[in-house]
C-alpha cells in the first residue's frame, strides 16, 4: 500500500507531476512551505512590514489569508485583510461574509472598498451595454480592481499588498500577453520588480502552487467554498486558456511546472532589458505605462455608453 513520501502515514494526495505521495497533514505542510520559500526566494514580505491581504472571499484568497497570518503573524508583521465589493448583484455579497469571517477568526482588521465608492458605478452598472461592446467583462474589472485593491491597501497604511493569484494564473496572464501580442508588458510580470511610483508592491505568495492544490488546501483547513460564480467569469480569453491548460495538464503532468520555469526565464530576460517606467497618468495623476491610465480611459469608455446615477 502508497504510504506519505515524508512520513509514512496514510496516503491523501499524490502529486501526478512529482510522483510524491502525501498524507493529509503533510500536504497542507507543503502548501505553507512552498507559500513561504516563494516569499524568500523573491524578497515579497521584508521584516516588519505591514501586509494588506486582498481576499475576495474565494479559496485562493482565504487560503491566502490563512497562511500569511500563520506565518507572518509572529513574526511581527501587521496584516489586514483587504476586500472589494465590485457590485455584482447575487455573487458578492456571499464572498464578503466569508473574507468578513476569517477575518475576525483571524483577529485581523477587514476593510471593504467598493467600486461605487470609489469610481461612482457598480460592475453591473459598468458593463450594462453588453451588446454594443468587443472588450470582455473580466478586462473591465481587472483594471478597476487592480486600482481598487491599491486604494484600499493604502487606507490600510499598508506596505505591501498580497494577492492570491497561483500557478495557474500565472501561466495563463503569460500566454493571453503572448496572444493579444503584448509582449512588452511581460517585463511587468516579473516577480522580483518593483515600482517605487506606486503606492505600495504587489507579491504573488502562491504563483508557485497550483490551483488544485490551492482548492485542497482550503478544503483541507474547513475553508468555505462560495456556491456562486462570477456571472461574467466565461466572457474573456481566460477562460478558454485555462481550459486548454488544465487539458494538457491531465494529459501531460507537470507541463504547467514547465510553462511557469520557461515564462520566469522569458519575463526576466524582458526584465533586463526594458526600459520600463511608469508615468503620471495625465488625467488622474496615478501611476500608468503610458500618458493615459487604463482606469481613466476605461471609465471613459463607460461614461460614453452607460448612464448611471449616484
Amino acid at each position: 500500500m502508497t504510504e506519505c513520501t515524508r512520513c509514512g502515514g496514510k496516503p491523501f494526495y499524490t502529486r501526478r507531476y512529482s510522483g510524491e505521495t502525501l498524507c493529509a497533514s503533510c500536504f497542507k505542510d507543503s502548501i505553507t512551505d512552498k507559500a513561504r520559500r516563494t516569499v524568500s526566494k523573491y524578497q515579497m514580505i521584508g521584516t516588519g512590514e505591514k501586509v494588506a491581504v486582498a481576499v475576495s472571499g474565494g479559496k485562493d484568497s482565504l487560503s491566502l489569508l490563512r497562511v500569511i497570518s500563520d506565518v507572518y503573524g509572529p513574526r511581527q508583521n501587521s496584516i489586514v485583510a483587504i476586500s472589494i465589493d465590485e457590485g455584482v448583484a447575487g455573487y458578492r455579497d456571499e464572498a464578503l461574509d466569508h473574507a468578513r469571517s476569517l477575518s475576525k477568526e483571524l483577529g485581523l482588521e477587514h476593510i471593504v472598498l467598493s467600486y461605487k465608492e470609489l469610481f461612482g458605478f457598480t460592475l453591473d452598472e459598468a458593463l450594462d451595454w453588453q451588446d454594443e461592446r468587443d472588450i470582455s467583462s473580466c478586462s473591465f474589472c481587472g483594471v478597476f480592481r487592480r486600482r481598487a485593491i491599491d486604494e484600499a491597501a493604502v487606507r490600510a497604511k499598508a506596505t505591501v499588498v498580497a494577492t492570491a493569484h497561483n500557478l495557474d494564473d500565472y501561466v495563463q496572464t503569460f500566454l493571453m500577453n503572448l496572444m493579444h501580442g503584448d509582449v512588452a508588458r511581460l517585463a511587468w510580470l516579473d516577480p522580483s520588480y518593483s515600482d517605487d511610483t506606486f503606492p505600495v508592491r504587489r507579491v504573488k505568495p502562491f504563483m508557485e502552487i497550483y490551483e488544485e492544490e490551492v482548492a485542497l488546501f482550503a478544503y483541507q483547513s474547513g475553508l468555505p467554498f462560495q456556491s456562486v460564480n462570477c456571472p461574467y467569469m466565461h466572457e474573456g480569453l481566460r477562460s478558454e486558456v485555462r481550459d486548454y491548460l488544465n487539458t494538457m495538464e491531465a494529459n501531460h503532468p507537470g507541463i504547467k511546472n514547465v510553462l511557469l520555469s520557461s515564462s520566469l526565464d522569458v519575463i526576466s530576460h524582458y526584465a533586463r532589458t526594458s526600459d520600463k517606467k511608469s508615468v503620471p497618468c495625465s488625467s488622474c495623476g496615478k501611476p500608468s505605462s503610458n500618458g493615459l491610465c487604463n482606469v481613466c480611459r476605461m471609465k471613459a469608455t463607460i461614461e460614453e455608453h452607460v448612464k448611471y446615477g449616484p
